[in-house]
Parts: structure tokens; sequence; C-alpha cells
């Protein structure tokens, strides 16, 4: 009688081990981890000169900032350096405004 015991305890647990292994309700589909939305891509400003490549800069790093690419504290520096580029540029200083435009992006590692 202890081997039938045995036995019958082998064959059950054989059979749920079976069970466990084998589902009959559908799993659910894995869940994608959501990302968040992506804010929509700022709108550059066209044209040439010193003034639109000083706003295009200008437009990126607001963008770095609201995203979080960018610290708000470098942002500020930065923009603080493309103020002066858009002064000169106002003032008619092309040259000089380009020149502090490469040299804030130079600074804060921007193309």
């Amino acid at each position: 009688m202890p081997t039938q015991v045995f036995r019958l305890t082998l064959v059950l647990l054989a059979a749920g081990g079976l069970a466990a292994c084998q589902s009959t309700a559908a799993a659910p589909p894995p869940v994608a981890a959501v990302a968040a939305p992506i804010a929509a891509p700022a709108v550059l400003p066209q044209g040439s000169g010193c003034g639109p490549a000083i706003a295009r800069t200008q437009a990126v790093v607001s963008a770095d900032v609201a995203s979080g690419d960018l610290a708000k504290t470098v942002g500020d520096r930065f923009g603080a350096d493309l103020d002066r580029a858009a002064s000169a540029c106002a003032a008619g200083r092309a040259g000089e405004a380009l020149s502090l435009l490469a040299a804030a992006k130079s600074r804060y590692g921007y193309p």
C-alpha cells in the first residue's frame, strides 16, 4: 500500500506540473511601456542673415530647455549670449553678430 500511495503521489505531482505548463486561458499580450509624448518640432525661422540664424538657434535652445535636454540655467546663459548677438545684428553689425553666435554655439556644444 505505501508504494501505491507513493506512485499515486508521483503521478499527481507530475500531472500538476504538466498542468501548470499548459494554460487553457489565453495569456494577455505583454504591455509595452508608453513613452511620453514627443513635442511637436519647433517651426524654425526661415531666411538668411544674422537675424534668422540667431532666431533658429534660440528656438532650438528653447525646445531643448522645454524637453529637459538642457538645464534651464544653461539655457538662460545661452539665451543671454544670443541676446548680445541679436543686439549686434539689430545694430547692423552682422559680422559681429554671426561671430557672437558661432562663439555661443561652440561654448555650449551646439553645431
